[in-house]
């Protein structure tokens, strides 16, 4: 019986055809080469997890768009259930945070302290696609693990960066705020604590909505308006002065440590002293970050190029603690891998071939003895480092040399069963 084959990829899934993964593979060889450098290592964590770690109150609404997986065998039983809880068990994966605090909890015995780790792999939602966003898509994170001091926020913003201007990127921003400047933000303002999650989702959409839609929004759901001018009139004061973060310090002393501040302006000031032109850092006092576990700095990449976010991250120190009983100082920093892929090939990005790639065109009359010659000679050369394809010649060859050098291929060989010409 014959099977009617479904053309296309599951809906907000894409296939990825070789000019992209030859870019996908490059920037993929930059990111790890570069972090490597900073002393990243690479760890792999599996695609599923269990459904009561994904469902752990860290996930923001991304715990809304996990794709679910129902028991297997006997552990299924549809019939009886009265609950999503009696046939799910488990889950694919929305980011890699929550399952690098579970590979922590399970392995801080043997691993470093503190442990800096590089993790790349799919993750999925089930989101609405758009430019940019795909319901499977790779992310790209570091995270430092065990480091309570700036100095984690400092190496992942510098390794951050480092790795986007080698990959050609420039005139980029690293947006940079604090959770605990956001809380006394809104203390001063006289905001309630129970009421800061929903100020929060109605400031995150400043840069959409401006200030007056911020206010009218923060009013319509029924915050007092004179609460609500006091605090909107900080971001202004913040945007007329020279130093913001200096006003910030001096406008907040009574309802933030003084430490908290001094630590966020030393973050500042050595990025700033050891930062390429490539960037700028800002202070942005409207910068949110969706996620609940973040607990003291967040930043993220505003990409000129792309119009919104390619990346950000920031320290979640309470979180591996919802695993193990006992908190663990924890920052991170993603880069929005699909985005800059999607960016590369929008720019025509070539990947640098160093030495020359060369493809040997075989006649297809070619066999046996001399067709062994033919391979050797290709490991020989691949041995040298060159990069060799090795495929059978095309009647059509001018259009088969065509499609070849839009793959990378600039050199030919050819070989014919009389004889050899090149």
């Amino acid at each position: 019986m014959a099977i009617t084959l479904n053309k296309k990829p599951t809906t907000g899934m894409k296939d990825i055809l070789p000019e992209e993964m030859q870019i996908r593979d490059y920037v993929i060889g930059v990111i790890k080469d570069t972090y490597g450098k900073f002393g990243f290592t690479s760890i792999e964590t599996p695609a599923v997890e269990a459904i009561g770690n994904l469902n752990c109150k860290a996930g923001g609404d991304n715990e809304k768009l996990i794709f679910k997986i129902l028991k297997r065998g006997e552990k299924l039983n549809v019939a009886d259930a009265t609950t999503e809880d009696e046939v799910v068990d488990g889950g694919l994966r929305y980011d890699l945070t929550v399952p690098l605090v579970r590979f922590y909890s399970n392995n801080s015995a043997v691993l470093p302290n503190p442990f800096k780790a590089l993790q790349m792999g799919n993750v999925w939602r089930a989101d609405r696609p758009q430019r940019g966003r795909y319901r499977q898509f790779m992310q790209c994170d570091i995270d430092i693990l065990g480091e309570a001091s700036n100095l984690a926020e400092i190496e992942l913003i510098l390794a951050t960066t480092t790795t986007l201007t080698k990959l050609e990127f420039r005139n980029f921003q690293i947006r940079i705020n604090d959770r605990r400047i956001l809380k006394a933000m809104a203390a001063y303002a006289g905001f309630n604590e129970e009421d800061y999650d929903s100020v929060f989702i109605t400031l995150d959409k400043m840069d959409k909505i401006g200030i007056e839609g911020v206010k009218e929004e923060l009013v319509g759901n029924g915050f007092d308006a004179a609460v609500c001018d006091k605090y909107l009139e900080l971001f202004t004061k913040v945007n007329e002065a020279s130093n913001g973060v200096n006003f910030i310090a001096d406008s907040l002393k009574d309802y933030l440590d003084k430490e908290v501040m001094d630590s966020f302006k030393e973050i500042i000031a050595v990025v700033e002293a050891c930062k390429a032109d490539s960037f700028e850092l800002v202070f942005d006092p409207t910068l949110v970050r969706g996620m609940s576990y973040y607990t003291g700095t967040i930043f993220e990449i505003a990409m000129p190029e792309f119009g919104g976010s390619c990346g950000g991250g920031g320290r979640y120190d309470t979180m591996v603690g919802k695993f193990t009983g006992k908190d663990v100082p924890a920052c991170g920093f993603s880069i929005g891998f699909e985005r800059i892929v999607l960016l590369l090939m929008e720019r025509g990005f070539k990947v640098p071939t160093r030495p020359k790639n060369v493809c040997y065109l075989v006649e297809k009359g070619v066999a046996g003895d001399e067709l062994a010659k033919i391979m050797k000679q290709a490991e020989e050369e691949r041995a040298k480092g060159m990069q060799v394809l090795v495929t059978r010649m095309n009647k059509n060859k001018k259009f088969q040399k065509e499609q070849l050098n839009k793959e990378g291929y600039e050199d030919f060989v050819e070989f014919y069963k009389e004889a050899l010409k090149f």
